[in-house]
């Protein structure tokens, strides 16, 4: 193993770059419960057990020309890469250019663990649209997941969401058709021949997480918009029952009561809310194949 990560050592810290930014940027990964010292190991993990199989054409090309273990990294080392690698690349290891490379690397791993982190903030958003209607608007506590001051609702729904990403194989998800995919198409200077389709991908993630939020929240706003209007027409007809002081129990009840009516439908909609991200994102990387081809 040591002796594998030695032998590629340039190539070993690109891909572990790009594994550790992505660590520190995802949900749950990226809270301070998880050691900054786990995110190495598991970066680098990640980047002994992808390196084999990302550039192997690389390695292989390296060895049969007579390099030993000790040579490998030295200057046209990137050149025959595997797809998606530097092809035709002569980087000197370790010099500037190759910084800016790690550079490039990492902020692919960014971009990859913020838009996952958009996703989150659907269901975040969503809670924060009803819950000033149900009368926890004022009720607002850290939310670990969010790394925010979240009111309950949305503390909520981003805790279920959790579940569901775990239980619906997220994370397998999340390396296979996200972070290995992006191997084989993304690099630092495909980035930047592909801006346009990236910046337009994550403006349109921005746009759909109003719209997934609203969607989420407004059964939720719709009932209680018609619980205030009933609330507010009986105590004009009615005014010596002070029905506005009721008005708040009365809310927080049928709220409850909805969420228990809606959730299966909320699960399922959140499932599919998760399979749509990863669609877009392979999406993404077929676009930025092109661009870049």
């Amino acid at each position: 193993m040591l002796q594998t990560i030695v032998a590629a050592a340039p190539l070993f810290l690109l891909a572990a770059v790009r594994c550790f930014a992505m660590f520190q940027t995802s949900p749950l990964l990226s809270t301070n419960s998880v050691t900054r010292i786990a995110k190495l190991a598991l970066s680098g993990a990640c980047a002994y057990l992808l390196l084999p199989w990302l550039y192997q054409s690389g390695l292989s090309d390296a060895m049969t020309v007579g390099i030993d273990a000790g040579s490998v990294g030295s200057e046209g080392l990137f050149n025959g890469l595997a797809t998606g690698g530097y092809q035709g690349v002569a980087v000197q290891p370790f010099s500037i250019q190759f910084v800016l490379l790690l550079i490039g690397e990492g902020l692919i791993g960014v971009l990859i663990g913020f838009y996952i982190n958009l996703i989150f903030g659907v269901f975040s958003t969503a809670g924060q649209f009803f819950s000033f209607q149900m009368g926890f608007s004022a009720a607002q506590s850290y939310d670990a997941l969010s790394q925010v001051e979240n009111p309950l609702m949305g503390q909520y729904l981003n805790l279920m969401a959790m579940l569901i990403f775990l239980q619906t194989k997220g994370f397998q998800n999340l390396f296979l058709r996200g972070l290995t995919q992006s191997y084989t198409v993304l690099n630092a200077y495909s980035l930047v021949m592909a801006r346009e389709n990236i910046l337009g991908f994550l403006l349109g993630g921005l746009t759909q997480l109003f719209l997934d939020a609203f969607l989420i929240a407004f059964p939720m706003i719709a009932s209680l918009f018609l619980v205030s209007v009933t609330m507010g027409l009986l105590a004009k007809a009615a005014p010596q029952m002070n029905l506005f002081s009721e008005s708040l129990p009365v809310s927080m009840i049928v709220s409850f009561l909805l969420l228990t009516l809606l959730l299966p439908i909320m699960v399922n909609y959140f499932s599919n809310v998760f399979e749509s991200t990863f669609s877009n994102l392979e999406s993404l990387l077929l676009q930025v194949k092109k661009a870049a081809g």
